[in-house]
């Protein structure tokens, strides 16, 4: 089918050349703060990757979680392969995805630090599996590690979803954009 150009996306962008393919792709490769600074315009929600194991909950906070399949039901997280929580959680071959919900910043910033008590005042119930579902999340996806693939400095993690739910009084999401936390400004209920 062709589409007439009256009908093209107002997104699409025209055809780079190979010569600025490769140019782009050279800088982004040399300047990490670039790359970052452009992916950084794509927003994404935010989630805690938890796990349990016999020295108690570990998690992280994770903005790279995204649904691969649906038959059978299968998720994804990117976790830099220099973390210390995530050992732990891969130990265990099992782990659980909290969805924060708007109000929980304060949360995010907890567990994005290291070498602190990242569960101090943190209320949360076990899953079946054990894992902790951290108390007024928008979602939770319980998980069994179905692969693992090295990317670079990260792990791609594939999770087979095994128990999940959606918070009685749903709200709306917490989101990262621009190196920063940010709240939608409009109702998405609607």
């Amino acid at each position: 089918m062709t589409v007439a150009s009256d009908q093209r996306c107002p997104l699409a962008a025209a055809p780079a050349s190979a010569a600025s393919t490769a140019a782009a792709a050279a800088s982004a490769e040399h300047d990490p703060l670039r790359f970052r600074d452009v992916l950084g315009h794509y927003a994404s929600g935010l989630t805690v990757i938890a796990g349990i194991d016999d020295d108690g909950p570990v998690g992280f906070t994770c903005q790279s979680f995204y649904s691969v399949s649906l038959e059978p039901p299968l998720v994804s997280f990117s976790v830099m392969a220099t973390s210390t929580s995530y050992p732990r959680i891969r130990a265990t071959e099992r782990f659980a995805i909290n969805v924060l919900s708007h109000d929980q910043d304060d949360l995010a910033r907890q567990f994005a630090r290291s070498g602190s008590d990242k569960w101090a005042g943190v209320r949360w119930a076990a899953a079946a599996s054990g894992n902790p579902l951290i108390a007024g999340s928008l979602a939770t996806v319980d998980c069994e590690l179905w692969a693992e693939h090295e990317a670079g400095d990260h792990v791609i993690v594939v999770g087979r979803v095994v128990e999940l739910e959606v918070a009685a009084q749903p709200t709306h999401p917490l989101l990262f954009y621009r190196g920063g936390f940010h709240r939608l400004g409009w109702d998405a209920q609607g």
